[in-house]
């Protein structure tokens, strides 16, 4: 560490500590773990091995490879990110997330108050999020934290929607520039916004922090 760098450890652990306080008060479950190996191995001690899991869209789960830890020891997941499936199969595994033990996934933005705020295209995702697992895990990085309501919804059309139409190849403006020119429907893969201010009533909500840098 050089004399400068204990300054930003500071403020990240200080940021997470209070963000942590915010959202236990609105009723979810926050963990700060600040590493690929100890946010697995809480998957893996929070999951058992017989429960069936639901994955969401979410590059930071790939990035960890939570899917092939769940895959390789023996869970059932629903990962509609496999490309073998067909498109009729790829709508099932969608569907099948919504009834499963756990779903894990990403918010695309969290304020410093403790808001969710995600925009999905089709809206299984955020769907999952809410009301139908048993179990919700979500893991956040340090660069999904919002100032505000309006800076997180910046955030996820300039940044996350951007980043994912441009994985996907999609036709959106962003895709090609780089940032929301606030196309319109049918170009747009902006359709659903949700905000989930408190824990849904029905629903289990754990939330990983990281001081890391994951996903969009």
């Amino acid at each position: 560490m050089n004399k400068f760098e204990f300054a930003s450890i500071w403020h990240k652990e200080t940021v997470l500590e209070e963000l942590s306080v915010r959202l236990t008060k609105r009723g979810f479950n926050p963990v700060i773990l600040n590493t690929a190996d100890t946010i697995k191995d809480f998957i893996s001690q929070t999951i058992p091995a017989d429960a069936t899991v639901g994955l969401g869209g979410s590059v930071t789960l790939r990035e960890l490879e939570i899917d092939v830890l769940l895959k390789s020891r023996g869970n059932i997941v629903f990962d509609h990110w496999d490309s073998s499936k067909s498109p009729e199969e790829n709508i099932a595994t969608r569907r099948r997330q919504l009834t499963s033990d756990y779903f894990l996934t990403s918010i695309n933005a969290v304020t410093i108050d403790g808001e969710l705020v995600n925009i999905d295209g089709a809206g299984n995702r955020v769907a999952s999020m809410i009301f139908g697992p048993k179990h919700v895990i979500a893991i956040v990085g340090y660069n999904k934290i919002a100032g505000s309501r309006d800076e997180a919804i910046r955030r996820v059309k300039n940044v996350a929607s951007a980043k994912n139409c441009k994985r996907l190849g999609m036709n959106t403006p962003c895709a090609k520039k780089g940032f929301c020119l606030d196309c319109k429907y049918p170009v747009s893969a902006c359709r659903v916004t949700t905000i989930i201010d408190y824990k849904p009533m029905l629903t289990e909500f754990t939330i990983i922090l990281s001081a890391l840098d994951l996903g969009y």
